[in-house]
């Protein structure tokens, strides 16, 4: 079944982006409707699967996550087998906040929080002991412009 969000919808949806945290009454005033239909909408929306879980972001640098480091991966190896094992060691690393698998010359791209160039280093050495890539790159991220969740309701 699909679900089709009218402008009320992404209305709310807007302010749940912006801050999920939100009373009921506070993001109805602020769409022009009251609580119940608000709360009908967003219900409707999470059994369609459009709201998923909620969570909080925390600031990656105060809790001593200063470096950032996405790394391009190359692999001449494409089995199901492999790409298994690969998953199982991404979704095992808690350093990794995304992996997208690529079209082009580089297979795989992830995003790496840790402390510092060490914990790159250690998170590296685990990685390729456990699958073999032919091709690792790091770029370190020198500042972070702008970083969202948001979509463009």
């Amino acid at each position: 079944m699909s679900f089709q969000t009218d402008d009320v919808d992404r209305k709310i949806l807007a302010e749940l982006q912006r801050d999920a945290s939100q009373s009921l009454d506070i993001i109805a005033q602020k769409i022009g409707s009251s609580k119940t239909p608000v709360w009908n909408r967003i219900r409707k929306m999470r059994e369609a699967g459009i709201i998923g879980k909620q969570t909080v972001v925390l600031d990656a640098e105060a809790l001593g996550f200063d470096a950032c480091f996405f790394v391009l991966i190359r692999t001449s190896e494409h089995e199901a087998d492999w790409q298994d094992k690969f998953l199982n060691a991404l979704l095992s690393r808690p350093e990794v906040q995304e992996a997208h698998r690529l079209a082009g010359d580089i297979d795989y791209i992830l995003k790496v929080r840790v402390a510092n160039a060490r914990g790159y280093d250690e998170f590296y050495q685990s990685l390729i002991s456990e699958v073999r890539v032919f091709n690792v790159t790091a770029l370190l991220s020198m500042e972070e412009i702008k970083s969202t969740t948001m979509l463009p309701l």
